[in-house]
């Protein structure tokens, strides 16, 4: 008596979101090895991720943080509103505290950093299809440093300002020409950011500023 063929594992069907060609060329193949992994489609910018998820109806978005036309925050925040059956697993070589709170505010199901191993991305994707969180250890790591320890990751607007003119070599009273206010209120300002970032310098603040993700870099190349 001959048995019945078993049924055919669902797979899981991915849509990767890379400005990077090369980068999406290289995490197709690594997840196109996986049997119950599909990848349905590739984006080079968020508004491509978004206008693709709809059709498409991915499982999983893979989605860059940093990208043209509508950054991958951006691209999360309209998919996860409109897609409530998409997960996005964000895949991104930054780990800065303001990228991971964006994202996983933005409603990202999980967080990975683009030199994960094979084993851990493909069974990342696996879990976020089913809704789990999936966090690099890490990103994790940084993530509950940012929750037990809130105010110190808080910088108000002009605080913010003062310290980012600092980072452009700016002197105290160059500041204070800049945003119309007294040399004596940069010294204020500056001395309360010292106190938030635990440092007792103009250089060291903002260093540790851009290593939280307070201040913007600049474009990445």
């Amino acid at each position: 008596m001959s048995r019945s063929a078993e049924p055919p594992v669902p797979r899981v069907r991915v849509l990767l979101a890379d400005d990077h060609p090369v980068v999406r060329a290289g995490v197709a193949g690594m997840l196109d090895v996986e049997p119950d992994i599909e990848v349905v489609g590739e984006a080079a910018d968020g508004a491509q991720a978004l206008d693709r998820a709809r059709v498409l109806r991915p499982d999983v978005v893979l989605m860059d943080l940093r990208m043209p036309e509508m950054d991958g925050v951006a691209a999360t925040t309209a998919i996860c509103a409109e897609l409530p059956d998409c997960h996005v697993l964000v895949l991104t070589t930054y780990d800065t505290d303001r990228d991971i709170v964006r994202a996983v505010a933005a409603g990202a199901t999980g967080y990975l950093l683009k030199d994960a191993p094979l084993a851990d991305l493909a069974d990342a994707v696996r879990a976020a299809a089913r809704g789990e969180t999936v966090l690099a250890p890490p990103v994790a790591a940084r993530l509950v440093q940012h929750v037990r320890a809130p105010e110190a990751e808080s910088l108000t607007p002009r605080e913010t300002e003062v310290l980012d003119l600092v980072g452009q070599g700016m002197t105290n009273a160059e500041i204070g020409r800049a945003l119309f206010i007294s040399e004596a209120t940069v010294k204020t300002h500056l001395l309360r950011v010292f106190a938030k970032l635990g440092v007792d310098d103009r250089t060291r603040a903002v260093m540790v500023a851009y290593q939280r993700g307070l201040l913007e870099a600049g474009p990445a190349p």
